[in-house]
């Protein structure tokens, strides 16, 4: 039988075992023990401190947003307590996330930085939350007789995106997932019991209203509003309770169909096992992402292997063809098939990867995983925030400038929020998700992902605390010098992430050469472990380069290490290529938008073949996280910056460059970001 045949009966079969409706009573009495793949998890307790450059992003935006954003946006809280007040006060339906995303980054980034001045404003935020849940459970924005129902008669409709922000649309499912998920981390890192127990209100409402009933979530309108998914098996996995299982399985069910609205759900389920890819299904929004998780997560819930597979398939096809050079994720809020495609790229969009990434991380134990993590946070998330942590984008382009939300989006800021907005609550998230990765365990011993100045202290068991602290500038370079502390000798396994983009990675351990050190894969140090034992990586910052294809024909992105390599008119002084171009090209006494939004310097062509870069200091305020100097082919320098930095002051900047002599790859799975090197 050919490879071909094969694979289509494994998919015929799997996709009738999927057709017969045994979902419920999959996992009788008791959450199952799933069968062992080298899964990774969170180590409780850990204790983190992130220095350098990542460390200032954490601390700013703790100081600066997180520890005075309830205050100075009264509304979001406010927006529940009034809830049923006259004259109804208007909204565009998505209000009801604000709490929730609030809520999740702020402990994400409360375990990174254990502040105490942000523990107290969190204890007020949640305690003030929970007091505004009705009696049935209900915690949203919307009046009585409009809850969980997917309308409301208070609902604006908005000018700028009239075909999303129809009349009467809620999103009031989503918003309560939202809630749920921040309310069992909070549980998890502070053990509040009222805060676990207004998540099972949420879900016994929900019970109540669309298990066993002639109503379905669905009926809520929109595939937003099937995501509580993915916090009813987190919920069942904390409680064992039967009913929040059988809810999420018959979520499920609504996959093949269409909402009274005329909105497909998305049949993601078959359509993976049909081998389609994620652009391909019938529902391409980003939100989906959070359904796909709980999708996922049924795999932990019931042990069936269905919903690992459909999960590892969906993340494959994101990577391939929604992934873009710089991390972010999907264009135009959507998922398109193209990650050429210069459409926006919102910060929503991307801290859902990261978070889907989290947990394919975890279920499959594939450092390749932890590498896009951390691509997606060092250019991406660090991108899209001011360093300041005062303000964060809608859109991070690979190709544009840098604005503030409200420049694109002000409709979203209202009375009592002025400050909020889908990103604005979200993007957080995107640093304090480090704590999810950073450090992790398997059945051998402690995970180590996140590289850079840091201290870790962990336990590895019970009665073996250990330290790890870094001393590094990377990603600046590739010298890392990894300080092993146990509280006392004993033996156990340390495993490294080696990036796939590394292919030559030097390590030593006390002084001693390590051989066959793979790119890829976590290198497997088990050894008796001594207070002090010190470890040293090089890792190959040697330029590689993505060959660009479709929007991007002609064009390359060149990496340094993790991090891509962007050019910003800051750091240069070329002249414009339209040399007829006005002075002031200004129109209304703005930039042209083709100044603001393109780069027209006249940038001298490079060449991969004879590239060599040199880190230079940059003495202006305002310094990039790095700098580097290269030699084009006519002998002029040229300076690139991380991209992470590049527009920070409103320039203008470019990642997709003229460089020849670099050799198209093929995407692959050992090598996701198409990525090659030129032998010189």
């Amino acid at each position: 039988m050919t490879r071909k045949r094969v694979t289509t009966v494994f998919a015929l079969i799997t996709l009738v075992s999927y057709l017969v409706p045994a979902y419920p009573g999959r996992a009788q009495g008791k959450v199952p023990v799933v069968a062992d793949h080298n899964e990774l998890a969170e180590i409780p307790g850990c204790e983190y401190e992130l220095r350098g450059w990542i460390g200032s992003y954490v601390r700013n935006i703790t100081q600066h947003w997180l520890t005075v954003a309830p205050q100075s946006n009264p509304g979001l809280l406010e927006m529940l307590r009034n809830r049923d007040r006259k004259p109804l006060r208007g909204f565009w339906g998505h209000e009801g996330e604000y709490p929730g995303k609030y809520l999740t980054g702020a402990v994400e980034m409360l375990r990174l930085t254990r502040d105490e001045e942000l523990r107290r404003v969190l204890d007020e935020f949640v305690r003030t939350l929970i007091s505004y849940q009705a009696s049935d459970g209900y915690l949203g924005p919307w009046p009585e007789g409009s809850r969980l129902t997917g309308s409301a008669p208070n609902i604006k409709r908005s000018k700028s995106a009239p075909q999303y922000h129809g009349p009467g649309i809620t999103l009031d499912g989503w918003g309560h997932y939202h809630l749920m998920v921040a309310l069992m981390l909070w549980h998890e890192e502070t053990g509040d019991e009222a805060a676990l127990e207004s998540v099972r209100k949420i879900a016994d409402l929900m019970c109540r209203m669309f298990l066993d009933t002639d109503r379905r979530m669905l009926d809520m309108g929109v595939t937003h509003n099937l995501c509580p998914i993915h916090a009813l098996v987190i919920l069942y996995r904390k409680t064992g309770e039967e009913r929040y299982l059988k809810l999420a399985l018959e979520i499920t069910k609504d996959l093949p169909h269409t909402s009274p609205i005329g909105r497909p759900a998305g049949n993601y389920i078959k359509e993976a096992l049909a081998g389609k890819e994620l652009y391909e299904t019938s529902s391409t929004r980003w939100e989906i992402t959070h359904l796909l998780m709980g999708i996922g997560e049924l795999y932990w819930a019931t042990g069936d292997e269905l919903y690992r597979r459909v999960l590892e398939h969906y993340w494959w096809s994101m990577v391939k063809l929604e992934r873009h050079n710089n991390g972010g994720m999907t264009t135009d809020e959507a998922f398109r098939g193209n990650p050429y495609d210069p459409g926006a790229i919102e910060t929503c969009s991307t801290i859902a990867w990261i978070d889907m990434s989290v947990l394919m991380l975890r279920m499959t134990a594939n450092s390749i995983v932890a590498d896009e993590i951390e691509l997606s946070t060092l250019n991406s998330v660090a991108g899209f925030y001011s360093p300041s942590g005062r303000w964060v984008t809608y859109n991070t382009p690979m190709d544009g400038v840098r604005n503030l939300f409200k420049m694109n989006h002000n409709w979203q800021a209202l009375r009592g929020t002025p400050e909020f907005n889908c990103c604005s609550a979200n993007a957080p998230r995107g640093f304090g998700q480090i704590s999810d990765w950073a450090i992790m365990k398997d059945k051998d011993g402690v995970v180590l992902n996140y590289y850079g100045p840091s201290k870790f202290k962990t336990t590895i068991r019970p009665g073996l605390p250990v330290t790890f602290t870094q001393q590094t500038d990377y990603p600046r370079s590739g010298r890392i010098q990894l300080m092993v502390s146990p509280h006392q000798a004993d033996r156990f396994t340390l495993k490294l992430r080696i990036p796939y983009w590394s292919q030559k990675t030097e390590v030593k351990i006390n002084g001693q050469s390590i051989v066959d050190v793979q790119p890829g894969q976590y290198l497997r140090l088990k050894r008796r472990w001594e207070p002090g034992d010190q470890v040293d990586l090089e890792l190959d910052m040697s330029p590689h380069f993505w060959v660009g294809e479709q929007e991007c024909e002609g064009k390359v992105s060149m990496y340094r290490g993790p991090i891509l390599m962007t050019y910003d008119r800051r750091y240069n002084d070329f002249l414009l290529v339209d040399e007829h171009l006005p002075d002031s090209a200004t129109v209304g006494g703005e930039e042209s938008e083709r100044d603001v939004n393109h780069v027209i310097d006249d940038i001298p062509e490079l060449d991969a073949s004879t590239l060599s870069g040199q880190l230079v200091e940059c003495k202006d305020w305002l310094p990039p996280m790095m700098l580097v100097q290269y030699e084009a082919k006519d002998g002029q320098k040229v300076h690139l910056c991380d991209f992470a930095s590049a527009g920070a002051t409103r320039t203008p900047y470019k990642s997709w460059l003229e460089i020849k002599g670099a050799k198209k790859v093929p995407f692959s799975q050992s090598n996701p970001l198409r990525s090659g090197r030129v032998e010189k």
